[in-house]
């Protein structure tokens, strides 16, 4: 490993972690790069590059920072060859795979081939002829006072299920922990290629999400009862959409690739960042002391 890519948090405090990796790297011979504007204001010894430039010459791509920072490094990663590591300098940080404490023990395991690559689905979304690229969701949602989303989704081009909602969100597996999750969809393993489509506070008749499969083009049409929307890339509006519009839609596997250091599956990281609860779970019984009174 003789080049990583730093891609940094635009205000948390990245300080110890840009000084783990420089201290690493000063040890082992490799060489740090940093996008201009962000290390321009730690003053570190990062070589300065542009974002293209980053993911282009990067054997791995550091993420400091949290989710939205992480999915950031995965679209500089697109298509490039290096893995991407998530460092969590936030709270939940689902998709990160170590904290700082940790991070030059990570550096070291990935210099040693001690780790594995999970890769993840990307979703192409085109709109009024720009494309844009996410690995969690692309989303139609309603802007306040413009009316509802009514949205009618196509798979394969023909029609198959339209919803009224506040937002129609389509993820990938790896999204289906974010916006799709609070609104009401299910929890898909990031090994799963399969698109998720979910209604965020539907109020027509049919209510319920679908799974769909990678290999089908979907589209997302505004339909004349549709009010202006916000288009959704990743949490961060990219556009706008009027009624009568299309948004085409194409699954893409492998688009990036996370480095996974085999500490915790899945299912393990779900349960605790999501605090998901045993609350359906069996009472143990009483002790039978006292129940002949």
């Amino acid at each position: 490993m003789h080049t990583i890519g730093l891609v940094l948090h635009p205000q948390r405090d990245s300080a110890e972690a840009v000084a783990a990796v420089l201290a690493w790297a000063a040890r082992n011979d490799a060489e740090v790069l940093g996008i201009g504007n962000e290390i321009k204001r730690l003053n570190c010894a990062a070589t300065s590059v542009t974002a293209e430039e980053l993911g282009r010459r990067s054997d791995l791509v550091v993420s400091l920072g949290g989710d939205g920072t992480m999915l950031r490094a995965m679209r500089l990663a697109d298509g490039q060859r290096a893995p991407v590591l998530g460092v969590n300098l936030g709270k939940l940080g689902f998709l990160a795979e170590v904290d700082v404490p940790d991070l030059p023990a990570a550096l070291s395991a990935i210099e040693h081939h001690d780790y594995t690559v999970e890769p993840r689905l990307a979703i192409d979304a085109t709109v009024g002829g720009e494309t844009v690229t996410a690995f969690n969701d692309v989303a139609a949602v309603r802007v306040p006072g413009q009316g509802s989303a009514v949205v009618a989704v196509r798979v394969g081009g023909q029609p198959f299920v339209s919803y009224a909602a506040d937002a129609v969100i389509v993820a990938t597996p790896a999204g289906s922990t974010a916006y799709s999750f609070s609104a009401g969809g299910p929890i898909m393993s990031p090994s799963v290629e399969a698109l998720l489509v979910t209604p965020a506070a539907p109020h027509s008749a049919y209510n319920r999400g679908v799974v769909l499969s990678v290999t089908d083009p979907v589209t997302l049409e505004l339909l004349e009862s549709s009010g202006r929307l916000a288009i959704e890339v990743d949490g961060i509006v990219s556009c706008y959409a009027e009624a009568g519009q299309r948004i085409e839609i194409l699954s893409r596997p492998g688009g990036a690739r996370v480095v996974r250091l085999g500490r915790t599956t899945f299912y393990q990281r779900a349960r605790r960042k999501l605090r998901i609860t045993d609350s359906a779970e069996i009472p143990a019984p009483l002790s039978s002391a006292g129940l002949d009174d």
